[in-house]
């Protein structure tokens, strides 16, 4: 499951950070506080005359400058490190969570039809292609590429592109769709998968709000409704997997597990599995999959 060393350059060649923002910021306030850190080690006692004039006697002085100076080195550290978990987390674990996900689908030669909630640079789109294409299955998978403005995706070719490099091309399509009324039919694919997307959706009402929890709970609907029954899900996600798990319990979906803690992007990650009974069904109009479709994403 592990990537050689080798290749990890590889993967984020051709993926690259899709929010190169958040570590670019940490890393270089980071560096902010490492400078001023090291004033503080160079310039001690000149900062404990500067101290003292806001303090009672050297000794309280000595005391608050040499605080400062440890808490301002230990932000810096911290910040180090969270600029290295979220370049972490955006491609090598994303890459090494896509692989237990496709991990756990016994057989994909059985698969014909497979979803990606959220499919980004490819990532998890990429990995099952790649398994589709080493079981000989004739199944394709589909990348939804979310609508809305503030989700923020890549473009659509570059997605396509990626499938292009890692030779999977013909078993990949991306489509535009809002996760929350996906554009499917029921019971129409044998597998739906997602990583680190469902969290995004519905923070427009606030991270922590009741209308966000239930905009993330319609994803969750819509991922069962679109599952044929006796189907798999698997959702690797931040902070709100246990709510996945017991709402997939509530909807009595079988073989609901969680997985153990992993951190991503400086926050706890699980991955939530289930699978749809076989005795549920839905109906609704049929929606077809174009796979003309391609350029879209």
């Amino acid at each position: 499951m592990g990537k050689p060393r080798s290749d990890w350059g590889q993967i984020y060649a051709i993926y690259g950070l899709e929010d190169w923002q958040t570590p670019l910021f940490l890393f270089v306030n980071g560096v902010g506080f490492s400078v001023l850190s090291l004033l503080f080690l160079l310039y001690f006692e000149p900062i404990c005359f500067l101290f003292q004039k806001f303090l009672n006697g050297y000794t309280a002085a000595r005391f608050a400058a040499g605080f400062t100076g440890s808490v301002t080195a230990l932000t810096a550290v911290c910040l180090f490190f969270a600029a290295g978990n979220f370049f972490y987390s955006a491609v090598a674990l994303h890459w090494e969570m896509s692989q237990r996900i496709v991990s756990s689908i016994p057989d994909w030669s059985a698969v014909k039809y497979a979803l990606d909630l959220g499919c980004g640079r490819g990532v998890l789109l990429n990995a099952v292609a790649m398994q589709l294409k080493k079981s000989g299955s004739s199944g394709r998978v589909v990348g939804l590429s979310p609508t809305r403005t503030h989700f923020h995706g890549p473009a659509p070719a570059r997605t396509l592109e990626t499938a292009r490099i890692e030779g999977v091309q013909e078993y990949v399509t991306c489509r535009p769709g809002d996760p929350r009324t996906l554009p499917f039919s029921d019971g129409y694919f044998d597998v739906v998968v997602s990583a680190a997307f469902v969290h995004r959706v519905g923070k427009e009402f606030g991270e922590k709000t009741a209308a966000a929890a239930a905009e993330r709970m319609r994803v969750l609907s819509e991922a069962v409704r679109v599952l044929k029954p006796g189907g798999v899900g698997v959702f690797w996600d931040v902070v709100h997997a246990p709510e996945y798990a017991r709402r997939l319990s509530e909807m009595k979906m079988e073989e609901v597990e969680i997985s153990e803690r992993v951190t991503a992007f400086m926050a706890g990650s699980h991955i939530v599995s289930f699978r749809k009974p076989r005795h549920l069904t839905g109906m609704v109009a049929e929606v077809s999959v174009d796979w003309r479709l391609s350029y879209l994403c």
